[in-house]
């Protein structure tokens, strides 16, 4: 008996569990019992779910991209000219007309040679025709062609400066008086507006490229078309000779013209293209090449900037051209910075002096 407790309250203490701390967990003995209980001590991580958790999606793949067709630098039309690229040296007078091969290019520019005179660059990559007649080189012309790659340029020679600065270029001569093949002399005419070039027989025998983009951006439609003036003409001046053309819309092109009259290769194909590019650039005397009448001849300044005015679909629109290097492409913008967009097929790029009426 448990002192200071009645038998009762004696017996009710017996059967009471004593409680034991052991290393922190506990462990209860029940008496009364043939057998000892020891509860397991608590866990402390909590109980897992049973619910299974929701897979993330694997990302799905996006298609290549398809890649975009390279389309032709100097027209807009097709795939980029297979073989070498050719720029000629093509005479701008009445003598040498009515041309032959010209409607063939695909970039023509006329700018002036000496004495007011005009002579014209034509560029040919998608067609190699028979030309006539062909002329000879001027001293800008290599700064002109460099934007182009590594191309050739036909001539029929070249006074002082002009042979030796394009020789220091990357624009390979192919040069009549050097001798090289392709070229004959035409019966019918007199020279110098006789000499005649095989483009096909040079193209085969040319070691070099065919053209980079020269920052002509290609579209069939404008937007800004609806607004700008109607251009049923072009109408300039380079150096004392008068350059014109007139739209024909059952054609889509300017027509050139001569006192009224439209131009005509001697095969009866019209002189005519979807683009006329006015370019207003710094012309100055070169006096490193003097002819025998003692005319300096006229060097073009095509690196720099400057303003241009674009003639397509019967209307023009203002701009601005600039070119950094002579290796860099001339970029073509209208007056707020957004290219400006050609019609498909070509164009003329008439050089003209800064400050010329347009």
């Amino acid at each position: 008996m448990i002192a200071g407790l009645s038998k009762p309250q004696a017996l009710i203490a017996g059967g009471i569990a004593a409680v034991v701390l052991i290393g922190g967990a506990s462990a209860v003995a029940v008496r009364g019992g043939d057998k000892t209980r020891t509860a397991a001590p608590a866990s402390s991580t909590p109980p897992s779910s049973s619910a299974t958790p929701t897979p993330t999606p694997a990302p799905t793949a996006k298609p290549p991209a398809k890649p975009v067709a390279a389309v032709n630098p100097l027209t807009g039309i097709g795939k980029p000219p297979s073989g070498p690229v050719l720029g000629v040296k093509i005479d701008d007078t009445a003598n040498g007309r009515p041309s032959v091969g010209l409607d063939k290019a695909d970039v023509v520019y006329i700018e002036e040679a000496e004495a007011g005179l005009t002579r014209m660059l034509a560029v040919f990559g998608t067609h190699k025709p028979v030309v006539e007649p062909v002329r000879s080189v001027r001293a800008s012309d290599a700064e002109l062609l460099v934007q182009y790659g590594r191309i050739s340029l036909v001539a029929s020679g070249g006074g002082h400066d002009a042979l030796p600065r394009l020789d220091a270029s990357p624009i390979k001569g192919i040069i009549n008086d050097r001798g090289a093949p392709g070229f004959s002399r035409d019966g019918n005419r007199p020279a110098p507006y006789n000499l005649r070039a095989d483009l096909a027989q040079m193209s085969a025998r040319a070691r070099t490229a065919g053209s980079r983009n020269i920052g002509f951006s290609w579209a069939r439609t404008d937007p800004r078309l609806k607004s700008a003036p109607a251009a049923a003409s072009v109408r300039t001046v380079v150096g004392s000779t008068p350059v014109t053309f007139q739209w024909q819309a059952r054609l889509g092109k300017y027509v050139r013209t001569v006192g009224g009259a439209q131009l005509h290769t001697a095969s009866g194909a019209p002189i005519a293209t979807p683009n006329v590019l006015v370019q207003l650039c710094t012309v100055t005397d070169n006096r490193g090449d003097i002819d025998v009448n003692h005319n300096p001849s006229r060097f073009t300044h095509t690196v720099g900037s400057g303003r241009v005015v674009l003639f397509r679909n019967g209307h023009r629109i203002e701009g601005k051209w600039s070119r950094a290097s002579a290796s860099a492409a001339t970029k073509f913008t209208d007056v707020k910075g957004a290219p400006l967009l050609l019609a498909p097929g070509g164009a003329y790029v008439v050089l003209a002096s800064r400050g010329t009426r347009v």
